[in-house]
């Protein structure tokens, strides 16, 4: 039998497509932040029930023996603050872009993505002038099996922070501002905001677990 579909038909079946497949789209940046979000905090939660673990058994005082010289408070301090401040920088950038303003998001994504930097680089140096040996005690078995993780983890964040930034260099200001000319544009901005918002839940849930460790670790 013929087809007897018509060219506007074929035009209308292509942009239904289309439409299904950005909001699939969509849907996989949300759900991919919420599985990142439940896999890391069954990870972070390893290092936390290990921590209240041993510090409570403190088999054989071994916990924290008085030999041991805990990090330095200002160092830990220093790497968090980073961290936290990367992420309030960021999710205020963000505003800034739902709100049409592309240039102010990308100095605060710049700022964002440099503060993450330094305190990736804060934590390596910390980890290879540690005073502890990996696995002396519960406390040192602990944190050297955290922060190695953690750090790996900000990097990582960083690394998609810079993917994104690079990304909007290619969409025009005007299309925050403005519905674009075309599908296809107008799709590219609306998938670049849901990373980006993905991106931000998951950088302000790994600020919370930066803050709560080192509660855990420099508090005492």
């Amino acid at each position: 039998m013929a087809d007897t579909s018509t060219p506007d038909d074929a035009v209308i079946r292509e942009i239904e497509e289309a439409a299904f497949y950005h909001e699939s789209a969509l849907n996989a940046a949300w759900t991919g932040a919420r599985l990142a979000i439940g896999a890391l905090s069954f990870l972070f939660g390893a290092f936390a029930f290990a921590y209240f673990y041993l510090q409570s058994a403190n088999s054989h005082q071994m916990w924290m023996p008085s030999t041991v010289i805990p990090p330095h408070m200002w160092q830990g301090a220093t790497i968090m603050i980073l961290v936290v401040l990367s992420a309030l920088i960021q999710t205020a950038g963000l505003q800034q872009i739902k709100a049409g303003r592309k240039q102010p998001w990308a100095a605060s994504a710049l700022v964002a993505l440099l503060l993450g930097l330094a305190a990736v680089a804060m934590q390596v140096d910390q980890l290879v002038t540690l005073t502890f040996q990996p696995g002396s005690d519960g406390f040192a078995s602990v944190f050297t099996g955290f922060y190695p993780v953690a750090l790996a983890v900000w990097l990582c964040a960083m690394i998609w922070l810079e993917i994104l930034f690079m990304r909007a260099r290619s969409i025009p200001a005007i299309s925050f501002v403005e519905q674009p000319p075309t599908y296809t544009e107008a799709f590219n901005v609306q998938r670049f905001q849901a990373s980006l918002s993905s991106f931000t839940v998951v950088w302000n849930y790994l600020a919370v677990i930066t803050f709560i460790f080192w509660v855990l670790f420099y508090v005492r």
